[in-house]
């Protein structure tokens, strides 16, 4: 006699909060998953929300899913059992930081926050209210990386992560005019990516940029990055968002060094392994059902309020991936070395004002660094 099928969890009721162009994005994730429902649809332009769900909701659905300005209010209205946070960097905090209060978890868009201060800020928040913030990290969500760090860890581990990145995008509009366009904007997904590859927390950034004369942008379009991991397990990333011609793939061309031989992953199809005695190796194919990018973000917050895991890229360990981009900006600006350690002590008192001022949470007094409060928390 077979044993019973165990019942599928109930669809989690969800509001996205953001109408733009990555809103809409979300908000057809959601439609396509069996694991989240669309309840309701925010945003702070009044009738914006009303009209991505005119534009992206199927006319049946529509009547399901509520439309307004104020998450929480909404939120309530519809019965919304969490929030996807798809607004500007700037209202990150604000957004994040009244729906965990209102006990509701969060999956949030990256970067965590606008800066590093305000996302330390939300790990406490999310302490204090015991209510879960994942952020989307959704670029790590590629079966093909996860492949490269399988066959690393056969060889060995990563011991040398090489990172090239070279494109050229006409975004036009705010990138344009960004001090470190490439770093902050871009080269984030390489930083997350790479602590994918690297069993261990970052400890220091080195870092150097400029703008080709050829270059379009107001800020430096041009990095090199090197991030240590300790015990010799190095990160290094070079790249250029204005470099036409033979560009790499958008997540980059990645080489990993390992004691027992060499992964390549090109960044678009799987990777090959090439032992030191010369056997080469092709990575596995990704199965049918392998989840990319948004919908394996969303298919794992999903699970984790329904008993699952604790989600990979919650606050508490996302938080370095961002602290990786402050030190690379910082040493960028400064020709210096930068200690992570530094870095997040500094983010974390300001992250205590910011808290104070607020008055709703007061888990961060009981950090006692910013690193251990990251790590315990």
């Amino acid at each position: 006699m077979s044993a019973p099928s165990r019942a599928t969890p109930d669809p989690v009721r969800v509001v996205v909060v953001g109408a733009g162009g990555m809103g809409r994005a979300w908000i057809g994730t959601v439609l396509d998953s069996e694991a989240a429902h669309l309840v309701g649809v925010v945003d702070v332009i009044d009738g914006a929300a009303a009209r991505a769900v005119e534009e992206v909701v199927p006319e049946a659905l529509r009547p399901g899913v509520r439309t307004g300005t104020d998450t929480v209010e909404v939120a309530r209205v519809a019965g919304a059992e969490a929030v996807i946070d798809v607004t500007v960097p700037a209202a990150h905090h604000a957004v994040t930081a009244d729906a965990l209060h209102a006990g509701l978890p969060v999956l949030g868009e990256k970067p965590c926050a606008a800066t590093l201060a305000e996302a330390i800020s939300l790990a406490g928040h999310s302490e204090s209210t015991g209510t879960l913030f994942m952020v989307s990290q959704s670029r790590r969500n590629n079966p093909h990386l996860q492949e490269t760090r399988r066959l690393a860890d056969e060889l060995g581990g990563a011991g040398i992560v090489d990172t090239r990145f070279y494109k050229a995008p006409r975004f036009g509009g705010f990138r344009d005019e960004m001090e470190h366009p490439l770093i902050v904007d871009m080269a984030i997904h390489a930083f997350d990516a790479g602590r994918v590859l690297v069993d261990a927390d970052p400890i220091s950034v080195t870092a150097a940029s400029s703008n080709p004369p050829w270059s379009w942008y107001a800020g430096d379009a041009a990095a090199t990055v090197r991030i240590d991991y300790g015990g010799g397990v190095v990160h290094t990333f070079s790249g250029s968002w204005c470099s036409p011609g033979r560009e790499t793939s958008w997540n980059g061309e990645w080489m990993i060094s390992c004691q027992g031989g060499t992964v390549h992953w090109d960044g678009e199809t799987p990777p090959t392994a090439q032992h030191a005695d010369g056997e080469t190796l092709r990575g596995r194919d990704p199965e049918p059902g392998d989840r990319w990018e948004l919908a394996a973000s969303l298919a794992e917050f999903c699970t984790a309020l329904r008993g699952g895991e604790r989600p990979r890229t919650e606050v508490h360990q996302n938080v370095w991936t961002q602290a990786i981009v402050e030190a690379a900006v910082c040493s960028a600006e400064t020709g210096r070395r930068v200690e992570l350690a530094a870095v997040l002590d500094e983010a974390l008192a300001d992250a205590r004002r910011l808290d104070a001022a607020d008055g709703r949470s007061a888990a961060l007094t009981a950090w006692k660094t910013g690193a251990s409060g990251l790590r315990t928390g």
